[in-house]
């Protein structure tokens, strides 16, 4: 389903002590603000809108630098009114779903996106909520009433309306009033809000122990990833053979644009997939001269490169040669050497191993070799 999100981001950050407004601050290596933008693009945003002061536009620019699809606007002296410049700048038909969001909220994934749109078929509005569960006390200089929690929530953002209802909704808004949130807003207006199941990593960093929570739970924050990667070269006539990164003695060769190294094309075309960045082709095209005869060692240390500027870490390989001739396990532990030499890796991170098809298929009628890799990646979240 299509949606957009606005981002709300240009509040003064009074409560969060000495520093940069919050979404300008470091967390994980990253500023706050592109962890939810980062979020929402990959839940599949088509537009972003990000509200920011206006001597802030120029370090939005700078903080979501390469990321496609937003744009950045200035906001208004309250939240409610920088929401409303957030859905005025935004280009969505009238019931396309917009998602509100607060940029002190880093830890949005795509999964509570998928349950806010879900939500969205029954309701005119959906809000992630968690059950109040501490116990909740009044006061007025001392404790003058504990109040019920019964039927109490916490609402979260991101907050999830159909265009027109939102914007319909805030222009019934009595003027000088501020809402908590916008579903307040859609609620006074007679919408029927839903809740779906909120998450305790939605917080709100809003006080200065609140940036020390996040940063642990940053550094948590990562995913495991596979990637597998298949390749195939003919033999033709030669008097070596270059396999995994080693050069071994042969009486053929494997023909290819490069060295035709099947071992690392297949690596190189599982890191690739474990990281959604295509193949090898797309990377090192055939048709470029340029990678004519090229050592396939450029191809597996590009595609670590890839790994670690999205912050990954490449975990475990394993490649399998699939080949009559020439004999593998003579040359198994010069294979396992180089390749976590290219990638920096412990050698107990490294496999390769080595079957025959016992005569079946072009590998058992000697006419080429084929190699299949699987690479394990973790990167953040």
């Amino acid at each position: 389903m299509n949606f957009s999100a606005v981002i709300v981001a240009a509040g003064a950050s009074t409560r969060a002590g000495p520093g940069a407004p919050k979404p300008w601050r470091s967390l994980g290596g990253r500023p706050i603000l592109r962890w939810s933008a980062e979020a929402l693009a990959r839940a599949g945003a088509r537009e972003i809108i990000v509200v920011t002061a206006g001597e802030r536009l120029q370090d939005a620019t700078e903080t979501l630098a390469g990321l496609a699809g937003w744009k950045a606007v200035a906001g208004g002296a309250t939240r409610a009114e920088s929401v409303q410049a957030g859905l005025a700048a935004l280009t969505a038909a009238d019931d396309e779903p917009v998602l509100i969001h607060d940029a002190a909220r880093p830890f949005v994934t795509t999964a509570h996106v998928e349950r806010l749109l879900a939500a969205l078929a029954e309701a005119d509005g959906a809000v992630p909520a968690l059950p109040v569960a501490d116990t909740l006390k009044r006061v007025a200089g001392v404790i003058t009433e504990t109040v019920s929690r019964d039927g109490l929530w916490r609402a979260q953002t991101p907050q999830a309306f159909g265009y027109r209802t939102l914007r319909n909704a805030y222009a019934a808004w009595p003027a000088g009033a501020e809402p908590t949130d916008d579903a307040a807003v859609v609620e006074r207006a007679g919408g029927k809000v839903a809740l779906v199941a909120g998450d305790p990593l939605l917080m709100k960093l809003t006080y200065p122990e609140d940036f020390a929570m996040a940063e642990t739970l940053a550094g948590g924050r990562r995913i495991t990833r596979t990637g597998f990667g298949v390749d195939a070269h003919r033999w033709g006539p030669g008097k070596a053979v270059w396999l995994c990164g080693v050069k071994i003695d042969h009486d053929q060769t494997l023909i290819g644009h490069s060295d035709a190294d099947a071992g690392l094309h297949a690596l190189t075309d599982a890191i690739l997939g474990a990281i959604g960045e295509g193949d090898i082709g797309e990377h090192f095209p055939p048709s470029d001269p340029q990678w004519k005869g090229a050592s396939s060692d450029r191809f597996l240390v590009h595609a670590a490169g890839l790994v670690a500027a999205k912050g990954g870490t490449i975990v475990n390989v394993d490649v399998t040669l699939i080949c009559e001739r020439p004999k593998i396990r003579p040359h198994r532990d010069a294979m396992r050497a180089r390749i976590a030499e290219l990638l920096d890796l412990p050698l107990d991170r490294v496999s390769v191993k080595a079957t025959t098809t016992e005569g079946m298929g072009f590998t058992g009628r000697g006419e080429g070799l084929m190699a299949q890799a699987i690479a394990t990646v973790e990167t953040p979240l």
